[in-house]
């Protein structure tokens, strides 16, 4: 019986992974402002969400953090480069302002929220669609492998103090996959060697990215960001690997050259 329910979730997990799937392909091939605008709105949700669990009885404030979050981002891609990050930050503060609980929390994470989701725009606008599809891949291939070896091999977790379903099976499980995932895009494309090993660290990159906000959840007593998704939680339970794979992108961007990545 415990088993069984063990595995209560696959199918809305499977049925809502679809469904993002098949947006995430068509935004993503599409590119420019259907890309940047579809990031903007993720973004904005997830603030919401996030305002949400910081000060769940202000959700009229939680809904306008989220709006200006979405304008922010498209101002920051409109408006050029010096004022990207001023922008980007807007957000945090109004949401220290208006929230007046958890402000360090809530700053921290609503920033790294933003400039990964700008960051994603930033990449697929600077490096192609093939960059992006490996980056989404990984992070996909990690969230899945961890699902089922932590699932069914089970074993010592991983930090149970912050996510206790969390397993060294299902971690290691994951680098294995996102490695994997690398291969595959060393013979399909001409990638360097290299990006077996990359895909291996952006795998612990989404996993940590998962653990920073499973942390916010411990601290707020929740759940889930939001029951936006069924299965899922809300957006930032989704896309919290996402992010943290982006954001250590964005940083491996800004110290060594990112070659262009051709099928």
């Amino acid at each position: 019986m415990n088993a069984a329910r063990s595995w209560d979730d696959l199918r809305p997990r499977v049925i809502t992974g679809g469904v993002l799937i098949a947006i995430g392909v068509t935004v993503i091939s599409f590119g420019g402002m259907v890309f940047a605008l579809a990031c903007a709105i993720a973004i904005g949700i997830m603030i919401w969400e996030l305002a949400r669990m910081v000060a769940p009885e202000k959700s009229a404030e939680a809904i306008q953090l989220g709006v200006l979050t979405a304008v922010a981002v498209i101002l920051a891609r409109q408006l050029g480069q010096i004022y990207t990050l001023p922008l980007l930050i807007v957000p945090a503060i109004a949401g220290v302002v208006m929230l007046r609980q958890h402000p360090w929390i809530f700053a921290i994470f609503a920033i790294g929220i933003a400039v990964a989701g700008f960051g994603l725009t930033l990449f697929r606008d600077t490096y192609g669609v093939v960059w992006l599809f490996w980056l989404v891949i990984v992070v996909a291939a990690t969230d899945i492998a961890g699902y089922f070896a932590g699932k069914s091999i089970g074993g010592p977790k991983f930090w149970p103090s912050i996510s206790p379903k969390k397993t060294w099976s299902g971690i290691v499980a994951g680098w294995i996959a996102a490695a994997l995932i690398g291969v595959v895009f060393l013979l399909i494309t001409d990638a360097g060697r290299d990006l077996v090993w990359i895909s291996a660290v952006l795998s612990f990159a989404s996993q940590m990215g998962d653990i920073a906000e499973s942390a916010v959840k411990r601290r707020m007593g929740v759940k889930d960001s939001s029951d936006l998704l069924p299965g899922h939680g809300g957006l930032f339970d989704r896309f919290d690997g996402l992010l943290g794979a982006a954001l250590f992108l964005l940083l491996t961007a800004l110290v060594v050259d990112v070659p262009s990545l051709q099928f």
